[in-house]
């Protein structure tokens, strides 16, 4: 079946008021747990995270955790073209007290340091839905796609609401699959190798 982008379009509206509604501090305190007890994340040289806002499970509790058990942690910035880098943080109040960037996601200072991305690298991607073998339908800008891409050697998480994975999506050929979800019911190991 082929779809659209106005097909897309219809399902970001669609799941984003599925997870606005399904959003709940005690399961993002339940996400954060799976995240951290996975032996990627526990094994990991960084993690790389994102910013949460909105109606996103929270990420700042697993930054928080991670910070505090010594594993380096960076945050995305967005460039012009759809570059994103990461940058290394030490303290949760560096970002949650920095600027925001033009989509209103706080941002990292572009002069902390870049880690290298090595195969112990783990990135928790964001997202409106997933599906259990790894499909994600996106914000649209297609900045995790570009950077994934780039660093296939990654291991990729995903965190969503149980009620944001769903059995299929329009994926295209360029749209990156993530090998693991983590949602407030389980651990899905979908593209894992």
């Amino acid at each position: 079946m082929q779809y659209s982008a106005k097909d897309k379009a219809a399902l970001r509206k669609e799941f984003s008021a599925v997870r606005k509604a399904a959003k709940s501090e005690d399961k993002d305190c339940k996400i954060a747990e799976r995240v951290l007890l996975n032996d990627h994340v526990k094994n990991a040289d960084t993690v790389l995270i994102y910013a949460s806002f909105g109606s996103e499970a929270d990420t700042w509790l697993i930054a928080e955790k991670l910070l505090q058990s010594g594993i380096k942690t960076a945050f995305p910035l967005c460039h012009e073209h759809g570059v994103m880098t990461f940058h290394i943080v030490d303290s949760i109040g560096s970002i949650r007290n920095g600027k925001e960037g033009s989509f209103g996601i706080h941002e990292p200072d572009p002069l902390l340091p870049q880690p290298v991305i090595t195969e112990r690298t783990v990135c928790i991607v964001p997202g409106l839905a997933f599906t259990p073998s790894g499909g994600r339908l996106g914000y649209g800008g297609g900045f995790y796609d570009r950077f994934i891409a780039e660093h296939s050697d990654i291991y990729t998480i995903a965190l969503a609401y149980e009620a944001c994975i769903t059995d299929s999506l329009p994926l295209l050929q360029h749209d990156i699959k993530v090998k693991a979800i983590a949602s407030e019911e389980r651990m899905v190991f979908c593209n894992d190798r």
